[in-house]
Formats: C-alpha cells, structure tokens, sequence
C-alpha cells in the first residue's frame, strides 16, 4: 500500500524532499511549498518508507541529510525538473535523443538537441573530431600523452556531493577565451551554480554531465542559449556545439572533459536559423587545427 500510495504522488513527495534538502528547515520549506507542517512530515516519511532508508535525522531540532539523502537530492532534483519540463513541453526526445526547449523567461531561453556520434563525422568541427580521437588514444586518460593536444580546449570538472567541480580550465577553451583567462583561472574549484549563467543553467547542465558519468560514455550537443558577457553587462546569444568525454583522472576516478566549438553550424528542431545566427561573428571559434 505505501508503494502504491507513494508512486501515485511522486511529484509532490519530490517536491517536499527536494525543498527540505535545500532548506533544512520545516518552516522554510512548508512557505516555499504553500504546504503544513504535517504533509511535509509525510510525505518524506512516505518516501524514507519506499525507500527502506532514512532520508533525513533531526539533531538539536535541526534537519540534516543522512548520507542516503544526499545521494538522492540530485537524482530526486533532476527528476522534478525533467517532470516538470514535460509538462510544459519543454523536454522531449528526438529519434531516441534528447531534445530541450526553453522559452518561459524572457531573459534566458535554451534549445538543446542530442545527435548520435556518427554525426561527428558528417556535420562537426575539426575541433570536436579531434577531441573525439584524442579521447579514443588516450582511452579516457586525461594524462595520456595522446589527450596532450586537445586539452588546452576543455573544462575538467569532478563530481563531489550534489555538484560538479571545475577542476581545470583550458587556456584555449570557449569558456577561457568568451570572457578572459583571469575569470577562467578564478572558475577553477567552483560548482556548476558558479559558472557564468549560474543555478538556472546549472541545472540544465547536471543531467547531460550525469547521463555521460553513470554511462561512461561519449555525447555530441548542439546548443543555443544566452550567456553573460564579458563585462557581466548584458546577455549575448551563443550558438555551439558540445563533446562530454568520460575520462578518468590518474587514481582512476571519474573526470568529465567539456568540449565547446562555438558555431552557426547547429540544428534543433523549434531553433530558427535567425536565432542560431544571433551570435555574434566575432565569436565564432573558427579552429582549424591543433
């Protein structure tokens, strides 16, 4: 009875678990959810149940995940945002692959579509068939001499807790060169939330970063979006395309290597051609070779 009970209010026990995690506090969280006290209660209770472990322990009358909690706020968060993005019909698929529209806020729109990795050959950059051979030679290692020349193009991060972390920033990466080497340098040991475009972006990148993570896999991106820019001033159009590598740090931990080109040369179906050409020229990447 409790499962069934349970999977028939899904939403609204993420939403609660979620809201508690953040805030670690009842009150807070039961103002935010335009809830009680006693619903809250239950429904982490309904989910601790399901679930067969404790989500959260109550110490000097204070909230606090229990290691079981914290490995499920990322999960529980992206789902919520994925339920919630297929009701309003902004996430979707496209022949089996991902496919994101963004449109509800003025200021910030995000169009996402996945493409297989045959695409590689038949409609991207050298840049990105580069990064693509260097990973294969160096077979994920990011210290293998073979993954020596695509390196000074990606972002490195590591997974920790509930977040991923920029550990390393390639001098010549779009990130390095869209606002300057001095913000690049001062990225590195930041969560996702931290990097130009902030939580809201954030959570767009988590599910992409968790799906190559737990496949240890490889995934090709076309991506338009807004993006801060180097002033902080004003939001600039940026059309791109993207690599996630898995690859695996010396001790044989997980790494994640990002691989930007920024291009017109993008497609998702709901993006005009207009809207992929909004960004500006000048920041076209244009690599020819490495």
């Amino acid at each position: 009875m409790v499962k069934l009970q349970s999977s028939a209010i899904l939403f609204e026990l993420l939403r609660s678990f979620t809201t508690l995690a953040r805030t670690l506090n009842l009150s807070k969280a039961v103002r935010e959810l335009g809830s009680t006290r006693q619903t809250v209660r239950r429904h982490i209770n309904l989910l601790e149940e399901s679930k067969g472990v404790a989500l959260f322990v109550l110490e000097d009358r204070q909230y606090q995940l229990t290691k079981a909690g914290r490995q499920s706020v990322r999960e529980a968060e992206e789902l919520l945002a994925r339920g919630e993005a297929w009701l309003d019909n902004q996430s979707g698929h496209v022949n089996g692959l991902s496919h994101i529209v963004y449109e509800n806020d003025p200021k910030f729109t995000y169009y996402l579509q996945q493409y297989p990795l045959g695409h590689l050959w038949n409609n991207s950059s050298a840049l990105l068939q580069s990064g693509f051979k260097c990973w294969a030679d160096a077979r994920g290692d990011i210290e293998d001499p073979a993954f020596a020349a695509i390196r000074p193009y990606v972002m490195i991060f590591r997974p920790l807790d509930n977040d991923w972390i920029c550990v390393e920033m390639g001098s010549e990466s779009s990130y390095a060169n869209w606002q300057g080497w001095r913000w690049a340098r001062s990225s590195i040991g930041r969560g996702l939330p931290s990097l130009p475009g902030g939580a809201g972006f954030a959570k767009l990148l988590v599910q992409p970063f968790q799906d190559v993570c737990e496949h240890e896999a490889v995934r090709l991106d076309h991506i338009h979006t807004q993006l801060p820019d180097k002033d902080d001033t004003k939001m600039v159009p940026i059309s791109y395309q993207r690599l996630l590598m898995g690859c695996h740090f010396p001790d044989g931990s997980f790494a994640l290597a990002m691989l930007i080109d920024r291009t017109h040369n993008i497609q998702v179906d709901g993006l005009s051609e207009a809207q992929v050409k909004s960004m500006p020229k000048k920041y076209v990447m244009n690599v020819k070779t490495l």
